[in-house]
């Protein structure tokens, strides 16, 4: 179904709505299947890549983009927070899951007392770490303590683990070093770490408070052919394509 889905030659549609991303082939390339999906439904999706991953919601606020897909909720909530900007989530497309890695155990199970622990040292990811261990029973947290958890937030540690707060892009670096880290998709990636197959631990995609959206400007939430849109993303071919094509990567989360 994933080969016939990205078939080439669709015509051009008579609809057209532009989407704004973040430049990553993995967004490029299930969008690519998204487009031909809204082709068979009469739209002509354009998808507009960003260098910078802060353009994409100005230019939606700015109505450059009558779309965008490429943040996460906390991170568009942010946006609109400081920024001011008058856009919405439309709909859940694909989370991005951290998870826990190591090459000195094969099993959550196998970490030793004491083990050291590497978490990101920014409070997003650090926090998104923290509820990741939690998931999986290692820790607890201070009840109600949201999604920025710091580690001062821990109520309870059975094994006592020691977390080493170390910055994003050198945890996979610093494995050697660590009984376990947890390490984001893009990173792992870079050091040849697949999700789906190396990780000991990995968000779930159930609630995922990280999951991806698709976003407009608060007064087109409603607009039937934005909605038309959404409902291409979420065909299930592309559920599929993505399950298939990313190896764990990506994840689909409607």
């Amino acid at each position: 179904m994933a080969a016939a889905l990205l078939a080439p030659n669709v015509a051009l549609a008579a609809d057209k709505v532009k989407v704004g991303v973040f430049f990553r082939r993995r967004w490029r390339d299930h969008l690519a299947g998204s487009q031909k999906v809204a082709a068979r439904d009469g739209i002509d999706v354009q998808v507009i890549v960003f260098n910078d991953y802060l353009l994409p919601n100005a230019a939606l606020d700015a109505g450059d983009l009558d779309l965008n897909a490429f943040q996460h909720k906390p991170f568009l909530e942010n946006q609109v927070k400081t920024k001011g900007y008058k856009i919405t989530a439309i709909a859940d497309t694909v989370v991005s899951p951290i998870g826990l890695y190591s090459k000195k155990v094969k099993a959550l199970a196998e970490l030793k007392d004491s083990a050291q622990v590497g978490i990101p040292n920014d409070p997003s990811n650090g926090g998104r770490g923290l509820l990741l261990l939690a998931q999986h029973g290692l820790i607890k947290l201070k009840e109600g303590v949201g999604i920025l958890p710091r580690v001062i937030d821990v109520t309870d540690n059975p094994k006592k683990l020691k977390f080493r707060e170390i910055d994003a892009a050198q945890l996979a670096r610093s494995l050697d070093d660590l009984d376990a880290a947890v390490i984001n998709t893009n990173y792992a990636l870079q050091a040849n770490l697949k999700p789906g197959r190396d990780s000991i631990a990995i968000e779930t995609t159930k609630d995922n408070p990280y999951g991806n959206v698709i976003a407009a400007r608060e007064k087109d939430k409603d607009n039937p052919l934005y909605r038309r849109v959404v409902k291409a993303y979420q065909d299930e071919a592309i559920r599929s394509f993505i399950k298939t094509r990313f190896d764990g990567a990506l994840l689909p989360v409607w």
